[in-house]
């Protein structure tokens, strides 16, 4: 019987300790090593510590419920947790970038007036309407209120975007660009993340809508994800997450490594959508390691953009930070519908 760690039990459901791979006990620096490596989205030191201490929790559990089947089942429950608080993180992460960006919009409207269509009059009407729109949805979702509605209609808007501007300009001027289609991707996962929130936030009024909408979300998450896993490999030094332009800074080491590791976590979380298996336990695993590469690696890099004085410097840093940061919360939205693995 194994965990969703892969820790593999006796027939007493007690897990197995290898020395070799595990600190002694009592080894503080080791285990303390494993746990930073943990938080930081290594899913081989999270196992290790499942590995370690789950026995511990067992043995402790065993003895105040009285019953071996039931301790099993708390004490692979307390370690799974982990991965529910990086999920129950979705909305934060989606909340956070929709109001940077319409803040962007509602501040600075001719700095998107002219990605507005020519043939729509009234610009910068559009602009102001399009800022107040994303703080509507950032604070119903961040507040969980009414986002059945604010992520399907954030969700139409971003297609709507797709199929009026990004599109267009994919199939018609630069079909072999992969910039512009790396945008196509991102815009329709973050729609299809946005109509994921609404499906899960539709409970008891139309099944069949809720099914729909968290299936259309599922699957448009996925094809970005495998289509970024593609991207990393072919151009390794590209800032990982959303491979647009801008590559990883020089002065970072192992910079190919990064994006390999990013490419293999993004190629591992989308196979295992297709296979339904470990879906949650994988897909939460890569939300993490994005977060941890947006406090490592994007959230320096925008404070040090908004510290020139060239405005032009600070909107790319302030966007690819909300980008990455909007793409983890797309992640973390489908690892939140992922049914949850259960021990056979």
């Amino acid at each position: 019987m194994s965990s969703v760690s892969g820790a593999q039990f006796d027939d007493a459901g007690i897990p197995p300790v290898s020395a070799a791979d595990s600190p002694a006990q009592g080894d503080s620096s080791a285990e303390l090593e494993l746990i930073k490596k943990a938080q930081l989205g290594d899913r081989g030191s999270y196992g290790r510590l499942v590995v370690l201490y789950q026995h511990r929790l067992f043995n402790a559990i065993c003895r105040l419920v009285g019953d071996r089947e039931e301790a099993r089942d708390l004490a692979q429950e307390t370690f799974t947790r982990g991965l529910d608080k990086i999920v129950a993180l979705a909305s934060v992460c989606f909340a956070v970038p929709l109001a940077v960006f319409g803040a962007l919009h509602l501040f600075g409207p001719h700095l998107v007036a002219s990605l507005v269509p020519p043939y729509m009059p009234w610009r910068a009407f559009w602009a102001y309407a399009v800022g107040v729109a994303l703080v509507a949805a950032s604070l119903s979702i961040a507040t969980r209120i009414g986002v059945r509605w604010s992520g399907l209609l954030f969700g139409i808007m971003m297609f709507l975007f797709v199929g009026m501007i990004h599109l267009p300009g994919a199939l018609a001027r630069r079909p072999y660009d992969r910039v512009i289609w790396t945008i196509v991707f991102r815009e329709m996962s973050f729609g299809g993340a946005g109509w994921i929130l609404a499906g899960v936030a539709w409970t008891g009024v139309n099944d069949r809508l809720k099914y729909a909408l968290i299936t259309v979300g599922r699957v448009l998450i996925t094809i970005a994800i495998i289509f970024y896993g593609v991207q990393h490999f072919l151009h390794p030094t590209l800032l990982p997450g959303v491979p647009l332009e801008k590559e990883i800074p020089a002065s970072i080491p192992a910079r190919e490594l990064i994006d390999y590791v990013t490419g293999v976590a993004l190629l591992l979380a989308g196979g295992s959508v297709l296979i339904s298996r470990q879906t949650r336990t994988m897909v939460a695993a890569l939300g993490a390691w994005l977060l941890a590469l947006i406090l490592v690696l994007y959230g320096p890099m925008m404070i040090s953009a908004l510290l020139t004085p060239a405005i032009g410097v600070q909107l790319v840093g302030v966007n690819y930070f909300a980008d990455t940061l909007l793409f983890a919360g797309a992640i973390l939205a489908l690892a939140s519908v992922a049914p949850r693995e259960r021990i056979a």
